[in-house]
């Protein structure tokens, strides 16, 4: 039951991220700064903080296959393995370092600098992107993460309960 609630909200946000939101952002941001709402990455790094870095890898993997399937196309898999990547990455800081808000989203923020990094270090290498970084760093980079930490911090405190409470029962039916 746990893992199709975290399933559902997942590919939720999936279609949020895709249909509603492009609508949202008024055009003239659009005009000056490229907006990349990465909520489903938002939730990856959660359930890498609060759950475990295997589940985290495995939605991650999972639903940047889907990103790369629906949304980017100029190739296969590059948003797969830095969802993945960063969700892994995130997963390390478990158990490891105090969990408070300001931990969570220092993590969420290295966490969407990494994705978007890892990114446009792909595409540079394949020539999928011309782009110059401190360009893409000002305009697409820096706008994205500060909507990715409003999202994640409206969705701090429900989002954690589920998440340490499905780590509860993951591990009270372990023992």
């Amino acid at each position: 039951m746990n893992h199709k609630w975290l399933t559902a909200l997942l590919f939720g946000l999936f279609l949020l991220e895709g249909t509603v939101l492009q609508w949202i952002i008024p055009a003239s941001w659009q005009s000056r700064v490229m907006i990349a709402p990465h909520f489903v990455l938002v939730v990856v790094l959660y359930i890498g903080l609060y759950v475990n870095r295997h589940t985290a890898l495995v939605y991650g993997l999972a639903f940047g296959m889907l990103h790369d399937f629906i949304y980017y196309s100029p190739m296969l898999g590059p948003v797969s393995f830095s969802m993945g990547l960063t969700g892994y990455l995130a997963g390390l800081l478990h158990g490891r370092v105090y969990s408070s808000i300001v931990v969570s989203m220092l993590a969420i923020a290295a966490g969407n600098l990494a994705f978007e990094t890892i990114m446009y270090g792909l595409y540079r290498l394949f020539r999928v992107s011309h782009l110059d970084l401190s360009w893409l760093f000002v305009h697409q980079m820096l706008p994205s993460m500060l909507i990715n930490l409003l999202f994640a911090l409206a969705v701090y405190v429900p989002v954690r309960k589920r998440l340490e409470e499905m780590q509860a029962s993951r591990t009270a039916t372990e023992e």
